[in-house]
C-alpha cells in the first residue's frame, strides 16, 4: 500500500542525521522492552512478519510521522494483540492484561537467543523456471495495491537490470493477509539514480531493490 512508511525519494522531510558509530542500541529503557514484547508476541505464531509490517504501515499518517521507531512498533503491537484476541480493549485501557495460563508456544528465557539466531527462513522451493536472468533489462510495474507490498513506490515504472536471482521466497503481498505464502522468485534489481530522480541526482548513484517476479515486466 502507499502508506506513510513509503518515503523513499520523497522531499520535504529534512535531512537524515546519523548519530554515528557510538549511537546506542536503545535511547531509553522502554525501547528495549518494546522490542522484547514484539519479539515475544510474534513467537506465539498468531501472525506473520508480513502482517506485522502491514499493521505498522497502516497506522494513520499523523500517528506514524509523530511517533518514534519503537512507538510505531508498540502501536502496531497493540492492534495485533487486539485483532488476534490476545488482549481486550479493557486490558489495553488498564495497561495490564489479566493473568492467564502460559501459551504453549511461550519461549523460556534461555530459548530466546537461539531462536533469534535461527531466524525464520523465507526461502521456498519452486518448480517453475525463472522469467529473468542476471543482466536482463526489466521494468517495475506501476501498481497501487490497497494491501501490503514490498515494491517501493519510487521505482514503479522505472527501468532496471537484474543483478541476482535468489530463488523462491514467501510472497509478502499474500502472506500479510492470510492468503498463503504463494512463493515467487526473488531478484535483486539495480536502478540508475538518473532513471529514478532525474539529471540532478548525485553522479554514479545506483539503487538495488529486491523485487518479486510479479513486480517486474521485461523491458
Amino acid at each position: 500500500m502507499n502508506g506513510p512508511q513509503d518515503l523513499g525519494g520523497q522531499m520535504g522531510f529534512g535531512a537524515i542525521a546519523p548519530e554515528g558509530p557510538a549511537e546506542p542500541l536503545f535511547h531509553a529503557p522502554w525501547e528495549a522492552r518494546a522490542l522484547a514484547l514484539t519479539l515475544a508476541s510474534g513467537a506465539l505464531g498468531r501472525w506473520t512478519i508480513d502482517e506485522s509490517r502491514h499493521v505498522r504501515e497502516s497506522l494513520h499518517p499523523a500517528v506514524y510521522y509523530n511517533s518514534s521507531y519503537y512507538e510505531i512498533w508498540t502501536r502496531a503491537l497493540e492492534r495485533l494483540l487486539l485483532a488476534h484476541d490476545l488482549i481486550t480493549e479493557a486490558d489495553l485501557a488498564a495497561g495490564t492484561a489479566a493473568p492467564g495460563a502460559a501459551h504453549p508456544r511461550q519461549l523460556a528465557p534461555e530459548a530466546v537467543r537461539p531462536a533469534l539466531a535461527r531466524g525464520t527462513p523465507t526461502d521456498r522451493p519452486l518448480q517453475t523456471p525463472p522469467s529473468f536472468r542476471p543482466g536482463d533489462p526489466v521494468r517495475a510495474r506501476v501498481v497501487h495495491p490497497r494491501g501490503h507490498t514490498r515494491l517501493p513506490r519510487y521505482v514503479r515504472g522505472a527501468h532496471g537490470v537484474i543483478e541476482a536471482d535468489h530463488g523462491g521466497h514467501v510472497f509478502p503481498d499474500t502472506n500479510a493477509h492470510g492468503l498463503g505464502e504463494a512463493p515467487q522468485r526473488l531478484y535483486t534489481v539495480v536502478f540508475e539514480g538518473r532513471t529514478l530522480w532525474g539529471p540532478d541526482v548525485e553522479p554514479g548513484l545506483r539503487v538495488s531493490v529486491d523485487a518479486w517476479e510479479s513486480y517486474l515486466d521485461p523491458a
